[in-house]
């Protein structure tokens, strides 16, 4: 293996440790033994995980107009599937090693005819398996009331295009937006939270004429580019696009926003020309006609759908592999000797603490907590007032705070406090009534 590899497995190592040790996700279950391709959000996972939906949400639904917001089942009738395609086609194929007793995914193998884990060359032939979750509703458990757990959020976003167009009175074009889980059975989960068998899925379906099909492909891929740029600080060499040569029969348009991760590059987000083939089979299955009446111009068509669709969790993974730092710093000034200091560079919109409030000392609890109390009404925030000032700022580090403000003994007098900047580690002085406004300049910027 060559040098640069076992750096990034090491990298990924460190960056698992940290999400353990320091509340951000866990394995589910794990007093269990866990349970392979699930796993929890911690304190601090948990908020940086709202604090992405939040942004996603804000972005795509609350600053438009023409997009409306959706919060649909888990469990669909089952011929939502049939009619999606899911049923017959969402299948890969799957091999076992006879000697080791691997399975793997057929299309992730280096050499198919090779085991990757023992070498051996005695595999099983492969075979189709359908990676929808099966779960029954009602009180008997046979075919009759078989159902399936979504394998992905935009069909129910189909099914209900009517209802939402109907109750918003939105005419095309516009677009349904919604955050949910969705639920796929990995043959072979891995890369941490990349590929998880429970995962949330952020996904916006946009309706137009289909004349305007491309037009509007064009927008949102620029759109969901700018998204990453100016909100979640992607650099270029961190990010690229792919452009799909080969498309689903009923696309015209698609591609991936590709994130380089420590295991290699992998698929962040997908903005997709899906044509009218989703509402034509939801039509056909469902015996409902799903064309949109345009009055302006005294016609009947079917909607073309432009789609983006992004994993929140792999968001989280990209940021958190981007954020994470060693520095070797001298920080007497801190109260520490040299040391590595470990780091996330999170964007502070994202981050799950966006202002520590530290008391330089114990005794000064009240005034400090006060104003912790009073800074916590508009920003992600967490006192601390446990060891020393240095250690603190050290745990602020490891959880991506980016300001750390400390009252001191100096504070009560001429009413400021120190504001210090995570990735600078500079310290400025700021009058306590003007906190707020700096604070929030440094977040937007």
């Amino acid at each position: 293996m060559a040098e640069e590899e076992v750096k990034d497995l090491e990298l990924m190592d460190k960056i698992v440790s940290l999400c353990k040790r320091r509340g951000f996700i866990f394995p589910s279950s794990e007093i269990y033994g866990g349970i392979n391709g699930f796993w929890d959000y911690g304190p601090y996972g948990a908020r940086m995980k709202r604090a992405i939906e939040n942004l996603w949400w804000h972005e795509m639904v609350e600053t438009r107009d023409n997009v409306e917001g959706l919060d649909s089942t888990i469990i669909c009738h089952p011929r939502v599937w049939k009619a999606s395609g899911h049923l017959d086609q969402f299948s890969d194929l799957m091999t076992d090693c006879k000697k080791c007793k691997s399975r793997y995914r057929v299309d992730q193998m280096a050499d198919p005819t090779t085991c990757p884990n023992c070498g051996s060359k005695d595999l099983t032939e492969p075979r189709e398996f359908n990676l929808m979750m099966k779960t029954f509703v009602g009180p008997v458990f046979d075919e009759e009331h078989t159902a399936w757990l979504r394998a992905e959020t935009c069909q129910p976003i189909f099914v209900d295009f009517h209802s939402v167009r109907v109750a918003t009175r939105q005419k095309l074009p516009f677009g349904i937006a919604q955050i949910g889980k969705a639920f796929r059975n990995e043959i072979n989960p891995r890369n941490f939270t990349f590929r998880s068998r429970e995962f949330t899925q952020m996904e916006m379906e946009f309706f137009c004429d289909g004349e305007e099909g491309m037009e509007w492909f064009e927008y949102w891929k620029q759109q969901r580019i700018n998204y990453y740029k100016n909100k979640l600080k992607f650099s270029d060499d961190f990010f690229r696009i792919y452009v799909h040569e080969k498309l689903a029969h009923y696309a015209k348009a698609a591609i991936d926003i590709e994130v380089k991760f420590p295991f290699g590059w992998g698929e962040l987000e997908g903005v997709h020309h899906r044509g009218t083939w989703d509402l034509t089979r939801h039509s056909e299955f469902s015996g409902e006609d799903l064309q949109y009446m345009d009055h302006d111009n005294s016609r009947k068509l079917m909607p073309t759908v432009i789609e983006t669709s992004v994993g929140l969790d792999r968001t989280m993974l990209a940021l958190l592999c981007r954020a994470y730092d060693e520095e070797k710093a001298a920080t007497a000034k801190e109260g520490m000797d040299e040391d590595t200091r470990v780091v996330l560079h999170l964007p502070p919109l994202v981050a799950p603490i966006q202002v520590a409030v530290l008391p330089l000392s114990k005794k000064l609890k009240e005034p400090a907590y006060a104003l912790y109390k009073e800074i916590d009404r508009h920003f992600r925030c967490e006192y601390d007032e446990t060891g020393s000032v240095g250690k603190r700022y050290r745990r602020q580090d490891e959880i991506g705070t980016p300001f750390s403000v400390t009252f001191d003994f100096d504070s009560a007098n001429d009413n400021a406090v120190t504001v210090r900047n995570r990735d600078t580690m500079e310290q400025e002085r700021v009058n306590v009534t003007q906190l707020r406004d700096y604070l929030e300049k440094q977040i937007e910027a």
